[in-house]
């Protein structure tokens, strides 16, 4: 019989503790797709704000997309915002007081959160074979973490 080749840490014995993490990430756009952002105009309706929505569900919901993280109570989930040039920048920021860390939690919300973009943005950023040459996600990764 095969063994799991893997495993869910036992936190059990830790103690509830406070935890904050920050994760930031960037969606390179077209500089006509970021100003149409700045100026409202996306058919779809405003991606900054679905975007929001998105990032918190996918914070919410992060033990059920990574397996091994552990389902957490969140007291916070914050994101900002800001178009650029030809960029939507974003911060995630993730609260709980509990066992384990919300890196990955912020990690997710931020992820998500330019996914939300890009798909709302997509027709705009699409070349003549459907293809995306001038958008992709970038700099995602933690900014801060803090325990205690």
């Amino acid at each position: 019989m095969r063994q799991n080749r893997f495993r869910m840490v036992d936190i059990s014995s830790k103690d509830d503790v406070y935890r904050e993490a920050t994760a930031v990430g960037r969606l390179r756009l077209r500089p006509e797709t970021a100003k149409m952002i700045s100026d409202g105009k996306i058919e779809k309706g405003d991606p900054l704000s679905v975007a929001e929505v998105g990032a918190m569900l996918a914070a919410k919901n992060t033990s059920q997309l990574l397996p091994l993280c552990h389902p957490i109570p969140l007291t916070k989930i914050q994101t900002t915002a800001s178009v650029g040039e030809n960029y939507v920048e974003v911060e995630a920021n993730v609260k709980s007081t509990g066992k384990t860390g919300v890196e990955m939690e912020a990690l997710t919300a931020a992820t998500i959160y330019l996914l939300n973009v890009w798909d709302m943005v997509k027709k705009l950023e699409k070349d003549q074979k459907g293809r995306y040459p001038e958008t992709w996600i970038e700099y995602v990764k933690v900014k801060e973490k803090l325990k205690g």
